[in-house]
């Protein structure tokens, strides 16, 4: 029997009782195993976090906007964001370490020689994160993009003869010709001078040129 029992019995205005007395001290020591474990698995995601931190020092980090939001706000999409994520590209060409607030860390592969090894990884050794996929499922459903372990590398099995080089080759001078209209719509739009476009728009039009001209052999002009 724990003896704050009966203060707390005491404070309530209930007549102590034996069963009551024990009633009470079974709740309390069953508050303070929960709160014990609580505070351990507070203290092992700490562990965790300051062991991930160790073997994140290695990598170069562009300075933080403060320590609380990180890396967040710093690059905007647009052409101002994107300047200075130029400028941090000319100084870290490898690997860049981002902190999306004040726990969450990400790495970002810029070399060509750190992608290719991750984008050939089979899914156990390279598996989707759930944090930034698992919000998709109600609307992309759990295909190729979501899916991961046995059943991603199934259906990849089965798309992948269907993206040979081989397969693809042909259709080379078809991703040239639309691109180079889309180029040459660029260079009217400009004549000589600097002009702001959108490029979602412009890129998106290429690309259903591209699909309509290679799966349906139709020319739509639609980038004119």
């Amino acid at each position: 029997m724990l003896p704050i029992t009966e203060h707390l019995l005491h404070l309530l205005g209930v007549e102590k009782t034996t069963f009551r007395l024990y009633a009470v001290s079974v709740l309390l020591l069953s508050l303070l195993f929960f709160l014990f474990r609580l505070l351990m698995q507070f203290l092992r995601l700490c562990w965790r976090f300051y062991i991930t931190c160790r073997r994140l020092r290695c990598f170069p980090q562009p300075p933080r906007r403060n320590w609380l939001l990180g890396h967040l706000g710093l690059y905007l999409p647009n052409e101002t964001g994107l300047q200075d994520e130029k400028k941090v590209l000319d100084n870290m060409h490898h690997v860049i370490l981002v902190w999306i607030g004040p726990v969450l860390p990400l790495l970002v592969l810029v070399h060509p020689d750190y992608i290719k090894p991750l984008v050939g990884a089979s899914a156990a050794i390279a598996p989707k994160d759930d944090l930034f996929y698992g919000f998709l499922k109600p609307w992309l459903g759990d295909g190729l993009l979501l899916s991961k372990g046995d059943k991603w590398s199934r259906h990849r099995r089965l798309l992948t003869p269907a993206f040979h080089f081989d397969i693809l080759k042909p259709y080379m001078k078809i991703f040239n010709q639309c691109t180079d209209i889309m180029h040459g719509k660029w260079r009217r739009l400009a004549q000589g001078s600097v002009v702001s476009l959108d490029m979602f728009e412009h890129v998106s039009l290429m690309t259903l040129d591209s699909l309509q001209k290679c799966v349906f052999s139709y020319n739509s002009n639609c980038q004119e």
